[in-house]
């Protein structure tokens, strides 16, 4: 019993003040707070060289600047050094002609994988599974997703989640299942019983029941 709790990787959790870290990069040494003000998507990834991570990238790349419209910063990572990134990044550039402009950690002693619970011994004790950490521009975890490493990710749903966490962020609101920018929001609900019945009379809202009422989404 002993042996598997201490195997278990220490995941940052919704609301935890995201771990601090200092290291190397494709462009050159950064650290968490260099970022402060700006929401931080960092994503991690098994190794450099590989298909569903070339695949991944090139994806990435290519909405880089969607993510800068929304004041978000991409940082990879992985455990390669920095001269496998250079290296796997440049072939990138020259084969599928996308250029990565965001800074991808080297962390080969494996100390930001660590702090962020990548490394999950029963899928490989040497290199980090697939996770996204949505990080806010306060260093807040508001999101994380994880996934094995056969599973690419769709960078528009991870558009999708950071537009709705700026949202919510922005006005009192939810979003629902299956939500895009520009869609309808959901009102939260009421907290007394008189609100509850003043909410299904309410004309101004699209009301399914007392606790769903939907709106137009705000500008």
């Amino acid at each position: 019993m002993t042996d598997v709790i201490s195997a278990t990787p220490t995941i940052p959790k919704i609301g935890d003040r995201a771990p601090d870290f200092q290291a190397s990069s494709s462009k050159g040494p950064i650290s968490l707070k260099d970022f402060k003000g700006k929401w931080v998507i960092l994503f991690s990834h098994p190794a450099d060289f590989t298909p569903v991570c070339t695949t991944e990238f090139i994806e990435f790349a290519k909405k880089y600047d969607e993510f800068e419209k929304r004041n978000a910063q991409l940082i990879g990572l992985s455990i390669d050094s920095v001269y496998s990134h250079i290296a796997w990044l440049l072939q990138m550039e020259k084969i599928y002609g996308v250029e990565v402009k965001f800074p991808v950690i080297a962390d080969l002693n494996m100390n930001v994988s660590h702090l962020y619970g990548l490394i999950h011994e029963h899928a490989s004790a040497t290199s980090t599974v697939r996770a996204v950490f949505f990080i806010d521009p306060e260093g807040v975890v508001r999101a994380l997703i994880y996934y094995p490493a056969s599973t690419g990710r769709n960078i528009d749903e991870i558009l999708r989640v950071l537009d709705s966490l700026i949202y919510v962020d922005s006005f009192i609101i939810a979003t629902p299942a299956n939500w895009k920018a520009g869609d309808d929001v959901i009102v939260p609900q009421p907290a007394t019983l008189q609100a509850a019945k003043d909410r299904l009379k309410d004309k101004n809202l699209n009301v399914k029941d007392w606790f769903l009422a939907i709106k137009k989404s705000p500008k």
